[in-house]
């Protein structure tokens, strides 16, 4: 079983140039082992629900720390039985 989400996070407070908050937030993902995918907008995050939540909630503590203000979205799905999806799914559009 697998949840995709699609995850943008991003302090509010801090100007118009928020690229080393979300580079921090970037580096936890990638070293949380969970599959993922960065875009321009956000970023695909495969795993169990519990690993994917903990990961948000990993996330929006660090940004937490030093921000009064957080931005957020989450867009989710949940497949039962499947793994890889991040993956599949993007083929599967490319190869129609």
């Amino acid at each position: 079983m697998s949840v995709l989400i699609d995850f943008s996070i991003f302090p509010v407070d801090k100007g118009s140039h928020v690229s080393p908050y979300v580079a921090k937030v970037v580096r936890l993902i990638k070293e949380s082992g969970l599959a993922c995918q960065v875009g321009p907008m956000g970023t695909c995050i495969e795993g169990s629900w519990p690993e994917v939540m903990a990961l948000v909630d990993r996330c929006f503590r660090t940004l937490e720390e030093e921000s009064d203000r957080i931005y957020l979205t989450i867009k989710g799905d949940f497949r039962r039985g499947e793994a890889g999806r991040i993956e599949s799914k993007v083929r599967a559009v490319e190869g129609a």
